[in-house]
């Protein structure tokens, strides 16, 4: 498991969360938050190579404005 990243939007029923360094997880892959919930799935990649956004598909029953400035991780 490792750092995913801090969700600092919403966006079209997806969780934008922006990436502290140039790694990132594949698409499909599961996101929990800092107590281990599941949160959802990475759906996309995108922006800048340094430090790129992950946009998260939010599992049923996820509140996504209750994310915005939470830590999430990649399973």
């Amino acid at each position: 498991m490792h750092r995913l990243g801090e969700v600092v939007r919403t966006a079209q029923n997806l969780a934008i969360v922006q990436s502290p360094s140039e790694e990132y997880p594949d698409i499909g892959t599961m996101v929990v938050d800092e107590s281990l919930q599941n949160v959802g799935r990475v759906v996309d990649v995108f922006g800048p190579v340094s430090r790129p956004y992950v946009a998260v598909s939010p599992d049923k029953g996820t509140r996504l404005a209750m994310l915005v400035g939470s830590k999430l991780y990649a399973r």
